[in-house]
């Protein structure tokens, strides 16, 4: 949903002369509102997505704008534009990735108990990083090698690894016993996805996140990450160029993505963003990232409402119903529209919604947005 190039949303109301969302904002520009339409040069800013994962997506990162206009110039075939693309993901139901590197604590754990992720990195960069404990700059510098290590060791030495891993530990779930050391059903799982695939060994390194729906994960420029499984939404900054690195059939980049990547651990803690009650709005929950290019809210309608507004804003915005029935009226519109699961609007700039419930249930929405 948005109106990026390569995936420009089609209107679906055949009154309206504009096939897609892309050609009515450039006829009127001035529905994005006047700061977001001078801030991002007549475009939409974000793209906003529901996924559905049932088998991971790629271990990746997205570049920063310098990166990505570098990359954009030498690649523009695997690099589509020149935007970088920090992005957020919300949980629908509970959703399972993989983000940001662990407290070294945990690497060092894994590299202690599983001989074949230890044979990848090497003896050397092992005890490098076992020694670079507890100084944040030779630690940094000693995960980048140990991880640039794993992704670049020779083909048959890491299928080996993989192989006699996958054995030790489905030997080891049928004796009973526990392995979560080697941290063995995500391990069976990826590898039984994605067979001989570097990517597998990339849990030893990196956080596993558990959200629970409504919670929610921000994912900076150079931050490494993969999502496993879930339902989300899913908002980004209006860009396509993704650096990717194993478990995928698609484009593999390396050596960009071992050269570009923020190589700072952190808990898992630290990697779920919080999401804030609007004061003037106890319906609305705010999930503001550290970017301009999107802030996204959380509409929930209690079951005691029967009338709602959706309030204007000086920014265009799309509308996602997860749940819940309404009409809505609003100034713009050639007539009434009937939402429900599924639905999607776009809302031009200082224009509000009224929404008249016709389910009993209340009602779930998302809004992305763009609030300068």
């Amino acid at each position: 949903m948005g109106a990026h190039p390569k995936g420009d949303a089609l209107i679906k109301d055949n009154r309206i002369s504009q096939r897609t969302l892309g050609q009515w904002i450039a006829d009127f520009p001035g529905c994005l509102g006047s700061k977001v339409k001078d801030t991002f040069h007549g475009q939409l800013p974000f793209l906003f997505k529901v996924l559905s994962v049932n088998t991971a997506l790629s271990i990746q990162a997205h570049p920063n704008r310098e990166l990505a206009a570098r990359l954009h110039a030498q690649f523009p075939e695997h690099y589509p534009d020149n935007n970088h693309k920090p992005e957020m993901a919300i949980a629908l139901t509970q959703f399972e990735g993989l983000c940001g590197f662990r407290p070294m604590e945990e690497i060092l754990g894994f590299l202690k108990n599983v001989p074949e992720f230890r044979a990848l990195v090497g003896n050397e960069a092992s005890e490098e990083l076992q020694s670079a404990d507890g100084n944040p700059h030779r630690t940094s510098l000693a995960l980048k090698k140990c991880f640039t290590r794993m992704m670049n060791c020779e083909k048959k030495l890491f299928v080996d690894q993989l192989n006699m891993l996958v054995k030790r530990i489905s030997e080891e779930e049928a004796a009973g016993k526990d392995t979560s050391g080697s941290n063995g059903e995500l391990l069976l799982r990826l590898h039984s996805q994605y067979p001989g695939d570097i990517g597998c060994f990339s849990i030893y390194f990196l956080n596993r996140i558990v959200l629970q729906p409504g919670e929610a994960m921000f994912l900076g420029a150079n931050e490494p990450h993969a999502y496993l499984s879930g339902d989300c939404v899913e908002c980004m900054a209006c860009s396509d160029n993704t650096v990717r690195a194993g478990l995928t059939p698609k484009y593999i980049d390396v050596d960009t993505l071992c050269e570009m990547l923020n190589y700072c651990p952190a808990p898992v803690s630290a990697k779920i963003f919080p999401c804030v009650r609007d004061n003037a709005d106890p319906c609305v929950y705010l999930y503001d990232p550290p970017v301009p290019d999107f802030t996204v809210m959380r509409i929930q309608v209690p079951s005691s409402t029967q009338q709602y507004t959706v309030s204007a804003l000086d920014s265009a915005g799309i509308l996602l119903v997860i749940d819940g029935e309404a009409v809505a009226t609003s100034a713009a519109a050639l007539s009434d529209i009937t939402l429900k699961r599924g639905s999607v609007l776009f809302i031009s700039a200082n224009e509000s919604v009224s929404l008249q419930l016709t389910s009993s249930t209340g009602m779930t929405m998302f809004r992305a947005c763009c609030l300068l």
